[in-house]
């Protein structure tokens, strides 16, 4: 047995489905965002536009984070020096916990390493805390809510996405009193869609459920205060558990999640994935306290990224693009062939020095790939005109179609 053949068979397999994900090797310019440097070894470095950034807002570049990244290194070192557990807590996450948990109105929060991280320790671990219980998953939840319902061992309940009746259907098949943990996002970032959070806390309530959100599409994006759909909707008291992330609107990185303070003690002290990881270094902390902080009182970006995106929707539909409808500052592109999709993409690079990464299953099912694109307050309308020019050359040359 060759074991090497065996995983090289495997890379052949995604490479056969058209699906395969080559790594843009970029190098982002602090100022100039959402430009970068594409270092490609045939042709050398050339500057390209980045339309598919997580980075929602630009807060990866602003001066604030960067000025408070730096302090927090000059004054705290490069690491923390390992989990928290063993090596103490760098006064930094304690500001930021304190931060995070007024944000969404909770009495604690809890800092891990990623979003991801925080969504397969907290789910896993409030789930085998609750006896006996059953949690209902949307379909359409992202995979480490996935991952967080394997680890957690307990039975599951997967409901249609945002299907509300399905979902109560669901929850009176069993006895009140049985515990229940309903896990669900705020904005799904690949259709661009929102859950109906009112309703589901509805449910929840006539059926004695406990409520879980991922709003980390949505942290600094909507509301007043950067706190989410659920402070946009006026819900953030009803949801029981909130789970965000550093690592986007913020700028920066790591997750988390936001309860009341018996939830967060128990996870802090029960799960594995926060337990034995070393925590976010300084740098990280001192800069994502420092958006978080900013994004609070300033609501001139999040007014600027939903212009930038209802205009870029406007003008695809105009040019005939087969953008997917969405509520949300998501504006999805539908191609419909993994092959096709990465052509596409590849063509934007290669001809028009524009980056979007394709999506291809298994992120979205098969039959739906698409770009997914991030318009951000420093898209500005002469970037939007190349972007325009470029998609309609490449959507042309490949025959990809277009909307009826």
């Amino acid at each position: 047995m060759s074991y090497e053949n065996i995983f090289a068979a495997a890379v052949a397999r995604v490479r056969q489905e058209g699906r395969y994900r080559v790594f843009a090797d970029l190098a982002r310019k602090v100022g100039a965002f959402p430009t970068a440097d594409h270092h490609c070894p045939v042709t050398g470095p050339r500057e390209v536009t980045i339309w598919c950034s997580n980075d929602y807002l630009g807060m990866g570049q602003h001066p604030v984070v960067l000025e408070a990244a730096t302090r927090a290194v000059e004054e705290y070192g490069a690491g923390a020096g390992g989990t928290r557990n063993i090596s103490g807590t760098t006064h930094l996450h304690v500001l930021l916990e304190e931060e995070l948990a007024a944000l969404h109105g909770k009495a604690a929060a809890l800092v891990m390493t990623s979003g991801y991280v925080a969504n397969e320790a907290a789910i896993s671990t409030i789930a085998k805390l609750l006896p006996d219980c059953v949690i209902y998953s949307d379909s359409l939840n992202h995979a480490s809510m996935i991952a967080g319902v394997r680890a957690s061992a307990c039975e599951k309940r997967i409901f249609r996405h945002n299907d509300l009746d399905h979902l109560e259907e669901l929850l009176k098949a069993e006895p009140r009193q049985r515990a229940k943990l309903i896990i669900f996002e705020s904005v799904y970032s690949m259709d661009g869609d929102f859950g109906p959070i009112h309703a589901v806390c509805d449910l929840a309530e006539r059926y004695n459920a406990m409520t879980f959100i991922d709003e980390v599409h949505a942290v600094g994006m909507y509301g007043d205060t950067g706190a989410g759909v659920a402070e946009r909707d006026a819900a953030m008291a009803r949801v029981d558990v909130v789970q965000g992330t550093l690592a986007k609107a913020y700028g920066c990185m790591g997750g988390y999640i936001a309860a009341a303070q018996a939830v967060i003690d128990a996870v802090r002290s029960y799960a594995p994935g926060f337990i034995f990881t070393t925590s976010l270094a300084p740098a990280v902390v001192g800069g994502a306290l420092a958006s978080v902080r900013y994004l609070k009182t300033s609501n001139l970006e999040r007014q600027a990224q939903q212009e930038r995106a209802a205009t870029l929707k406007r003008r695809l539909a105009e040019v005939g693009m087969p953008v997917m409808q969405s509520p949300s500052h998501i504006v999805p592109i539908l191609v419909g062939d993994p092959v096709r999709c990465k052509a596409a993409t590849d063509a934007l690079m290669e001809r028009h020095a524009i980056y979007i990464q394709p999506i291809n299953y298994p992120t979205v099912p098969k039959g739906t790939e698409r770009l997914r694109l991030t318009p951000g307050p420093l898209h500005e309308d002469h970037k939007m005109d190349r972007l325009l020019e470029a998609l309609g050359d490449v959507f042309h040359r490949l025959d990809i179609e277009l909307a009826a």
